[in-house]
């Protein structure tokens, strides 16, 4: 039987469905970060707004609570970038990348690691780090008095499993730079590279598919052949898009009909729905793409959707949320998007 194509629509409705984006959700914080395969947070409030998008009823102290009960940490984790996932995420996931990730460094680094043991220093900091949390000038002051170079550090995430700790990295406190040993956060690792694999495959699907094995790829920060035998192994759905191309997917994933419709919504600074491996979905039209991530700065704006694709941009000033459409909108549209504003800004006035 010819597998089934789905239309860009249709991808777009399903990618809003499984982020929360269609309605908004009552799964407490933990299920719902790993319902959206972690939440991307290079800067802090970003985690926040963007839950308060996706959850009923969400307010600040909901997030800041369950970083600080450890139900969910902060860590640098796929693409070697910073992200909230739950404390049952958070060692599969490690687990899954930390050799692509080491391989990555060793080769950008080549000329400049030569001789230097990264064991050596993840074992050095491991000690300073058992008598407790240290922020990162401190621990980079360590190394450079016990005579490791000053890019060990670059590389230490890598070698040594560390957490941001709060109330750093919080909505109160933003600069993410107090680390923890993770071990000694949530507990030490009971994963396997393998069960991790397929724990990332399967938390991807569930949160951004139906999508290519590129998709995932790029997504996880790891070689397609890497993961071709962890889909090998799956049990999966097949699809193809309008170009033909094969999409993957869990069974009895949500697909809404591509006429199902979509509110408006806000998403932060690098919301993961927006980033590369979403593009089959034109959530972000590629038109609008060169207005959202500007190769002048390095992170994209705030914007919001309307009918499930980026429609503009907004900033919080002075008490109100400020928004720039990048087209005329409908009254109605812009009805919805102003009520929308008003809440958003209440949540920030929190």
């Amino acid at each position: 039987m010819p597998e089934r194509v789905l239309t860009t629509r249709e991808l777009n409705r399903a990618l809003l469905a499984r982020q929360l984006l269609l309605e908004r959700s009552k799964l407490p914080v933990p299920r719902a970060v790993e319902r959206l395969a972690g939440l991307q947070t290079q800067y802090a409030p970003s985690a926040y707004i963007g839950l308060w998008s996706r959850l009923a009823g969400f307010g600040r102290p909901a997030l800041t609570r369950a970083l600080e009960q450890r139900r969910v940490v902060q860590a640098t984790l796929m693409r070697t970038t910073i992200h909230i996932v739950s404390a049952g995420d958070y060692w599969p996931m490690v687990e899954a990348i930390r050799k692509g990730r080491r391989e990555w460094w060793t080769r950008v680094q080549r000329h400049q690691v030569e001789g230097l043991d990264m064991e050596k220093v993840a074992s050095f900091l491991r000690k300073r780090l058992r008598e407790g949390p240290l922020r990162q000038p401190e621990l980079m002051k360590l190394l450079q008095e016990a005579g490791f170079p000053r890019m060990a550090w670059s590389g230490a995430g890598l070698w040594l499993d560390m957490v941001r700790v709060p109330p750093s990295g919080t909505w109160e406190q933003r600069r993410a730079d107090l680390y923890g040993l993770a071990e000694d956060w949530i507990g030490p690792s009971t994963a396997t590279e393998a069960e991790g694999r397929e724990h990332l495959v399967v938390r991807y699907l569930a949160g951004f598919g139906p999508a290519s094995l590129k998709d995932l790829a790029s997504w996880a920060g790891l070689p397609a052949t890497t993961l071709r035998p962890v889909i090998d192994r799956l049990t999966l759905r097949r699809f193809r898009d309008e170009g033909g191309g094969e999409l993957l997917d869990l069974p009895r994933a949500p697909l809404p009909d591509g006429e199902t419709p979509a509110p408006v919504r806000f998403l932060p600074t690098w919301d993961a729905t927006l980033l590369a491996h979403a593009r089959r979905t034109q959530i972000l039209p590629e038109k609008y793409r060169p207005r959202v991530f500007d190769t002048k700065t390095p992170h994209s704006v705030p914007t919001f959707l309307i009918d499930g694709q980026v429609a503009g941009t907004w900033r919080y000033d002075k008490g109100r949320l400020r928004v720039e459409p990048f087209r005329r909108l409908s009254k109605g549209s812009r009805s919805e998007l102003d009520d929308e504003a008003d809440r958003l800004a209440a949540f920030h006035g929190e």
